[in-house]
Order: structure tokens, then sequence, then C-alpha cells
């Protein structure tokens, strides 16, 4: 189990001024509180060092499945952001915007590729590897200065279709240097502010633009003109009447079994029950939808709105690894169909905007934490 650093370094430093009485500081020598203070700053550098030490914010190296792969992540209340690299070498690999969340009473993390950024090298390893992962690992101390990140990793859009097993240990450094250094190396002075690590995120999703080569305008080709010529007036047979019958809708589970999923979050499952909210997003325009658990249809015809429609999921009843799917009965009056998604898992608050439409469905993963 990896100990907070934040509390147990503090509460040493605190501890050893705390048991100081009024009476004792006026008793002691000028040399006795100089020792006093050069062992509080002694102490307060160890714990400083240990706190960048055992914590999940940091870089991490390893394989996930047969993989080589890094990833930094960086803490941000409940949530992770970051990024994840799978190589061959530095200058073939893939480079994905990471999210997750972090559990720090359990030490569970969960986090998945969210945007692939941008990718370096063979055509070969890029089709071998093209698919966006989730990961689901538990964040442990085996040894002094030594961190892992252990667990299990399936596709992002496939809870089915597994990658292996993720295989990771914190690294002071990088190999891949990107916009998160920054973070990474002033975390503990500065950079660890929500401000800070909103500004990087933003830089950090939003791919580069891909440039385009300008194109010249050619020039008008040369109007010619011809004499004018009297129209001929053609007298058509009246088109026969054809009937065409116009085919049935698609039922909810054919629109269901033949859209595509896309992942749109991840709920970490840490309490016996999970209350759903579901909203209309933005304006309320009829969108209607349905709603999957784990390929079975739990709820139809929910008609959203700027008041909830609740839905609660007992713990008890759901798989480690669970799909929630919404599906779009309709798009409403202003495609495509949207709406906001409130979870609340015990004390904890999570958000998203789900998206579906004629071509695919919103899915979220519900994850248990890992058991070691």
């Amino acid at each position: 189990m990896c100990n907070d650093p934040l509390k147990t370094g503090r509460g040493k430093i605190a501890g050893s001024f705390l048991r100081l009485s009024a009476y004792s500081l006026f008793k002691i020598n000028h040399l006795t509180l100089y020792r006093l203070f050069a062992a509080a700053i002694l102490l307060f550098i160890a714990s400083f060092y240990a706190l960048q030490a055992q914590t999940i914010t940091g870089a991490w190296r390893g394989k996930i499945g047969n993989v080589k792969a890094e990833l930094k992540l960086v803490k941000k209340g409940d949530s992770l952001l970051g990024t994840s690299y799978y190589y061959t070498s530095k200058n073939h690999y893939r480079r994905f915007a990471v999210r997750g969340y972090f559990d720090d009473v359990t030490n569970a993390v969960v986090w998945w590729d969210d945007v692939l950024l941008d990718g370096k090298g063979s055509d070969n390893f890029f089709a071998s590897n093209k698919d966006a992962l989730l990961s689901v690992a538990d964040f442990n101390c085996p040894g002094e200065n030594v961190m892992k990140l252990e667990g299990n990793s399936t596709e992002r859009d496939d809870r089915e279709q597994e990658k292996g097993i993720v295989q990771l240990q914190k690294i002071s450094r990088s190999a891949f240097s990107d916009e998160w250094d920054y973070v990474l190396e002033n975390y503990f002075v500065g950079a660890n502010t929500p401000s800070v690590i909103d500004s990087i995120a933003h830089l950090s999703f939003a791919p580069p633009p891909i440039e385009m080569a300008e194109k010249s305008t050619p020039a008008p080709a040369p109007v010619k003109t011809s004499p004018p010529v009297a129209p001929s007036v053609a007298i058509k047979a009246p088109s026969p009447v054809t009937t065409t019958t116009k085919p049935a809708d698609p039922s909810i589970e054919q629109k269901f079994t033949s859209r595509t999923k896309k992942l749109q979050t991840v709920i970490p499952i840490t309490a016996k029950k999970i209350e759903l909210r579901f909203y209309d997003n933005a304006q309320v325009d009829g969108d209607s939808i349905a709603l999957f658990l784990n390929n079975r249809m739990i709820y139809k015809n929910i008609r959203l709105t700027e008041q909830p429609y609740t839905i609660y999921l007992q713990a008890d009843d759901l798989q480690d690894d669970n799909e929630l799917v919404m599906v779009a009965e309709n798009l409403g009056s202003i495609p495509p169909n949207t709406a906001f998604m409130v979870a609340i898992v015990g004390n904890k608050r999570y958000e998203a905007r789900l998206f579906a439409n004629e071509g695919s469905s919103a899915l979220v993963r519900l994850v248990k934490q890992v058991e070691r």
C-alpha cells in the first residue's frame, strides 16, 4: 500500500514542533534551537522527495499486453490527465491523450486513450496497434522507491477484446518529450493547480492541425459561343405509375446491434449503489433514448427533458467491467441526440455529455476496482 506523502510528511514536521511547549522553547539555548531547525529542514526535504516519489503523478514505463508503453499521468482531484505512448523505438510510436480516475483510498486506477494525437513510424506497427485502450490497475509500492501499476487492459470501445496485462513501473523521466513534462517537473512547486493543468490539457487534447497545400486557381477557360438553335418540342408518353413500399423502421434492438459504440466516459464503481441521471443537453428538442446494460435493454422510450430521468444500479448485480450503451431512438429536432449524464457513486459525482446518432451509440464503461 502506498501511503499519502502529503499527510505523512506534513504530519511528521507538524508533530515535531507541536511537541515543543512554549516553556521549552523559552528554555532552550541558541545551539539547540539551531539544531532543531536544521533537523526540521532535513525532515522537510526528505518528506518532499518522498512526496514526489509516492504519488500517482509521474512517468511510467513497461508493457501493456505485448506492446512497450510509456504513460504520463497528472492527478487533478480524483481525475487523471496525461498522455500515453505505444512504441517500438523513439521513432516508431503512437501517442494518445489520456483521461482517467484515481481512488486514493483503494489505490485503484482507471485510464483510457481518449484522442489519438500523433504517430510516427511504419504502417505495419500502426496496423497492429491501432486501437485505443482502457486499463484498470492497482497502484502499489512493493519495495522502497519502487512503484508499480499492475492490472489488465481491453480495447476502449469493446470490453470483450482483451489486450493483455498491464505492467508499468514509475520512472524519473520519460524518453518522450511533450507538454506534460513541465507539469511533472514542477508539480510540487506550483504546477499542480487546476488552472495550470487545464491549460496544458487544452493543448494536449487538441491534435495538431493538418497543413493543407495551397491550391492554385486555374485560369477560366475561354467561353465559346454558338449560333442559337430553335427548340424542338418532344411529346413523351406518360410514365407508368409505380408504388413503393417504405421499409419498416428498425427496432431498438436492431439499432443497438447495427450501430458502432463509441466510448464517452468511464465511471469507477466504488460504492454499493450507482445513481444515474439523464437530462437533455442544452435545448430540449424531443430527444428519446434507450439504455442497454451488458447487451440487454433495461429502459426504452426515455424522453430527455430539463428534469432528470433517474435510474439506480446495484453494484452486486454488476460485473467487474460493464457496458452501458445509450441508443438514440430519434434525433429530436436538432441532431444529433445529446444527453447530459450525472453519475453519483457514494460521495463522488461524475458528469459526461453523451452523443448518439443513426450511425453510433454512446458507450459508458462502469468498472469495478482491481482486487489484488
